[in-house]
């Protein structure tokens, strides 16, 4: 299985053109997949529903152009919300 989101997607949606912060977006996309399957339960992949793939490319997008440190969810929170896993 692929990723959710590729180094390729990401880079498009970030509008970045060189390579060399590769490495860092790359970071950024694994912290965006962990954050986003750590709150809806699942392994994401490339068939993930929009709504999830779309989260994590917000995510990237306010850790790549604002520097944050934590990946929030709020932002993200109606995209993610009708897919959580209920826990017991």
């Amino acid at each position: 299985m692929t990723a959710p989101v590729s180094l390729t997607e990401a880079k498009l949606f970030l509008r970045v053109e060189h390579d060399a912060e590769d490495s860092l977006i790359q970071t950024l996309i694994d912290a965006a997949r962990a954050r986003v399957e750590g709150e809806v339960g699942l392994s994401l992949t490339s068939t993930s529903p929009a709504p999830l793939r779309l989260a994590i490319l917000m995510l990237i997008l306010r850790a790549y152009e604002r520097g944050e440190g934590e990946m929030a969810v709020p932002p993200v929170e109606a995209w993610i919300a009708p897919y959580r896993v209920v826990r017991l």
